[in-house]
């Protein structure tokens, strides 16, 4: 049992490790030399990297935070396929029995990674696009129609936070719909919870109105947006 519970920590902490990997910062940093945390929003997201260095690197930091969260799943999967694990785990009960509930704890780990990174002082972005990448490899349906919502809402809109939060608001609704496993719908609530927990100063600018569309930056302390 120890050594069961000791290879399902290993994974998890690889989970996290994989959602910690700062990409948007590095982009930053290697490409205008600037630390993103100081810029913009703060986060280290496709978005803040979009206002602060451009379309292109944003478009490749969105990639790769999506690949993280389809990464940690694999990982999982993976590692549950190998005969030395399911041997391990014949003493205990099927592997399968474990296995779902196991993707959604190295799911929460790579979002907590992805905006608690170890590497850069526990600081990151909103885990909006770790969030889909986990979707995907849960079930890619569902992560289509989170996108679609995503992207109706932004097309209306041209506001990326209110899309993600919209679009983390219905996705346990649609996995609810679409009969998807009780640990998946559980993954589903908690990671829209956090994702629009994150975005708290979102919704004050917001309310606001001082919340930039695609193409604005975010007023410094000093300016203003008229509502």
């Amino acid at each position: 049992m120890s050594l069961w519970l000791i290879l399902n920590g290993l994974l998890l902490i690889a989970a996290y490790l994989f959602g910690s990997f700062p990409t948007g910062y590095i982009v930053a940093r290697q490409l205008k030399g600037i630390d993103i945390r100081q810029e913009g929003s703060g986060s280290t997201g496709a978005t803040n990297v979009l206002r602060t260095v451009g379309k292109g690197p944003a478009l490749v930091v969105f990639l790769v935070d999506i690949l993280k969260g389809i990464a940690a799943i694999a990982l999982v999967r993976f590692a549950y396929a190998l005969p030395v694990v399911q041997k391990l785990a014949a003493n205990i009960g099927p592997a399968a029995s474990w296995l779902s509930w196991m993707v959604i704890l190295a799911g929460l780990g790579a979002l907590l990674g992805h905006t608690k990174s170890i590497w850069i002082n526990f600081k990151g972005g909103k885990a909006v696009a770790t969030s889909l990448g986990v979707l995907f490899a849960l079930n890619w349906a569902i992560a289509l129609a989170g996108f679609g919502v995503f992207g109706i809402v932004l097309a209306f809109t041209r506001i990326v936070s209110l899309s993600s939060m919209l679009a983390a608001l219905a996705l346990p609704g649609i996995m609810f719909a679409m009969h998807q496993p009780l640990s998946y719908q559980i993954f589903m609530l908690a990671a829209s919870l956090y994702v629009i927990w994150l975005h708290r100063s979102n919704i004050n600018r917001l309310l606001s109105g001082t919340e930039p569309r695609i193409g604005q930056k975010l007023p410094q302390p000093s300016e203003s947006i008229p509502s």
